[in-house]
């Protein structure tokens, strides 16, 4: 664990640090030394470290319960920030954050986060800089994912902002990401015997993991990781919006690139399948809190509605079926969708199409949770062990004398 100093965009050159702001430090996890996610026994003891340390009868006297908790995930196409305390078994969130930034947008092309995309995320991240030093933060992760892994000028991009801005942003593996997003949300699967599949579509990657319930935490079975997000499949895929004729040729194209992708994970989950109302899929991203809030008729979107839905696989095919037939000035037009999904919306509605054809189940699962709500779970979890660990070491010094 490495603690930097706050964020301080005032700061001038040879001022003192100091001043009234709170504490804020960077959370930064050691890369495992097998990072393969099939290695359950790689993962154990932090997976147990954080069911115990959520377990209901310690919770209660964590030592931190009114310090603040951060956790700030920077992806392809959105910047979001959470900050919480623990409380009970659980946490509560007491500021949050979030922009379309799109710093992938143009990233298929040129291999590199342009210089418009990097401008939009700085000013985001600005203010999640400024939120960061209003709360008694005691310990923040900021990760960034598959944007900054693919561009040339990515590293640069983390330095500058940890310049401009004072967030020392952690980019971190696929498999990292794919782990924080089931510690994220595990707890919305539905009740059930057997495998399932948790999914976050993103902006320039898609994760699936094949998990088994086992007590507090899900065992990892198997996981794939695919460079399609709704960001990177709009920009590989040339757009045919004039006719509907075009436009279902250019999402059978993106539902064929998808499936070609999973085709490796596919073959590996076919001995775990079951008949499809025994097996469970659970997702988490815009896309299916989006498609989840037009099945439901929604006006406007709203998470305590959403999040944690169990609805027919199908009603998502045949929104996703609508949506492809669409031009997008009616997409803009419809609720939960406007102008920051309109464009993106049809290749998030071909990757769910596509996870759906190798893991067909029944129902479908929507989380409005996921990494972010992983590194809270894992920062609170990992300032519990260490805090039992120092009480432990100050018992036993006390004992000598």
């Amino acid at each position: 664990m490495a603690d930097n100093p706050p964020p301080d965009i005032s700061r001038g050159p040879g001022t003192k640090r100091g001043g009234t702001s709170g504490k804020v430090a960077d959370f930064r996890y050691k890369r495992p030394a097998r990072p393969d996610m099939r290695d359950t026994a790689a993962r154990a003891g932090a997976d147990a470290g954080i069911a115990k340390a959520f377990a209901p009868s310690r919770s209660s006297n964590h030592p931190h319960h009114r310090q603040a908790y951060a956790a700030l995930d920077l992806g392809t196409n959105n910047c979001r920030l959470l900050i919480a305390r623990p409380s009970g078994a659980d946490f509560t969130v007491i500021d949050a954050f979030s922009r379309v930034v799109r710093l992938g947008e143009g990233l298929a092309a040129s291999g590199r986060l342009s210089d418009e995309a990097m401008e939009r995320t700085l000013a985001a991240l600005h203010v999640c800089a400024e939120k960061l030093r209003r709360r008694n933060v005691r310990l923040a992760r900021s990760v960034a994912t598959e944007a900054c892994r693919r561009a040339a000028n990515g590293p640069k991009f983390i330095e500058r902002v940890k310049q401009e801005t004072g967030i020392v942003l952690d980019i971190i593996s696929a498999q990292e990401e794919a782990r924080l997003a089931v510690l994220g949300c595990h707890v919305l699967l539905e009740d059930g015997t057997g495998p399932a599949i948790i999914f976050d579509i993103g902006g320039g990657s898609t994760e699936l993991v094949l998990v088994e319930p086992n007590g507090a935490v899900p065992r990892i079975l198997d996981w794939m990781s695919v460079p399609w997000g709704v960001v990177s499949l709009t920009d590989t895929v040339p757009h045919t919006e004039r006719t509907e004729e075009g436009r279902l040729a250019r999402y059978a194209e993106m539902r064929r690139l998808v499936a070609r992708s999973f085709e490796p994970f596919a073959r590996r989950i076919a001995e775990h399948r079951r008949p499809a109302d025994e097996i469970r899929l659970l997702g988490t991203s815009g896309t299916v809190t989006t498609l989840a809030s037009l099945h439901l008729e929604l006006p406007q979107y709203d998470r305590r509605v959403v999040d944690g839905l169990i609805l027919p696989s199908q009603s998502m095919r045949d929104v996703s079926a609508r949506l492809s037939r669409m031009s997008e000035a009616d997409r803009r037009q419809l609720p939960c969708i406007g102008d920051d999904r309109a464009n993106l919306v049809i290749a998030g509605c071909a990757i769910l199409e596509s996870i759906l054809d190798i893991w067909p189940a029944t129902q479908l699962g929507v989380a409005d949770r996921g990494i972010r709500e992983g590194i809270l779970r894992s920062l609170i979890a990992a300032d519990a062990s260490g805090e039992q660990g120092r009480a432990a070491l100050q018992r036993m010094r006390e004992q000598d004398v």
